[in-house]
Order: structure tokens, then sequence, then C-alpha cells
């Protein structure tokens, strides 16, 4: 496994090794002490998520807030998503920054991203199965989330407007100073 550190402090790639033969390939999805020693992060996993989307659907911006807050470790099993942490510390250098990367069932990629950030991904394939490792429970009353196009925060989603197919609920999220901005 190798840990590089995005631009966000504390946001990591994580790239697993893979062994390849003629059968196939196996890899570590997981180590625990591995993943601890490479990235800092010190709470357990609890709580596993799963989604299947079809090519264009966005999900977020989405992230916990309070005593729910979330650290996640994402990763695709079946197609290709372009994924998108927003730094959403105010105490942070990187505040309101974003990083994107793709992760894909070809490139086994994870990203982990770091208690109180924003998190959001759009799928670039036909479909996609998204999975996740949270390390605290969700909690609906501790939902935030910011608007996918807020022009502050810049985000090039990799596919056309026309393309995207929006939940209602995500569509009409605010922008990002109206929640992240005290002077808001």
């Amino acid at each position: 496994m190798d840990a590089k550190e995005t631009a966000l402090k504390g946001c990591y790639i994580i790239e697993p090794t893979v062994f390849k033969d003629s059968r196939g390939y196996f890899f570590e999805s997981f180590n625990e002490a591995r993943f601890r020693e490479a990235t800092g992060a010190t709470k357990p996993f609890v709580q596993d998520n799963q989604s299947f989307s079809t090519r264009g659907v966005l999900r977020g911006l989405h992230a916990q807030r309070g005593n729910h807050v979330q650290a996640k470790l994402v990763r695709v099993l079946q197609g290709e998503v372009l994924d998108v942490a927003i730094d959403a510390r105010p105490d942070s250098t990187t505040f309101g920054q974003h990083v994107a990367v793709k992760l894909s069932s070809e490139n086994n990629r994870q990203l982990y991203i770091p208690r109180g950030f924003l998190h959001g991904f759009v799928v670039l394939s036909e479909m996609a199965v998204f999975f996740y490792k949270c390390d605290n429970y969700y909690n609906k009353e501790s939902e935030a989330g910011v608007r996918f196009d807020d022009p502050a925060l810049g985000i090039d989603w990799g596919l056309q407007p026309d393309e995207l197919i929006i939940s209602e609920k995500d569509a009409e999220l605010p922008l990002f100073d109206a929640v992240y901005n005290p002077m808001a």
C-alpha cells in the first residue's frame, strides 16, 4: 500500500499493491495497521456503505457535522467516478479548497477523506458501484451539504451540465459561504 497526501492536509490517495497473474489479481483493500501508519488516522471505521449509480449521477456535496462528523475511506468496486473532497475545516490553511481524483475498478485507488470535509462524486462510466467506510455512524439530523455547482468552489466535474443527474435535495443545497462562512 502506498499513501500519498493530497494538497489538502490529512486527505490521502491510497494505492494498493496489486498482484497480477494469469488467473487475475489480488490485493489487500484494507489493513488497519498499515492504514493507520500511513495516514495517522486514529478512529476505527464503524459503518460501511455502498451505492449503485448510472452515468452522470452526481451525489454530493455532503458531510456530517457536530458529534456525528465522519471520516471516509472511499473506493469504486465497478466502473469509474470522479471523487471530490472539499476542506471545510475553518482553521485549515486549505479551507474551501478541493481535490478531485478519478477512482475506478481499474486503478483500485482509494481516497481517505478526514473529518471536517465535504464529499461528493460523479459517475463517469456507464455505471458504478461505490463503496465507503465511515468512522462514525450516519445521523440524519447532522446532515450538511453545499451545492455541487457553487462557482466559488470551481469544481470541474468532468461532464457537461446537461449530462448531470442531481437529486432534488442536492440541487437545493446552499452555497459554501452560506454554510461555512461565519460572517455570511
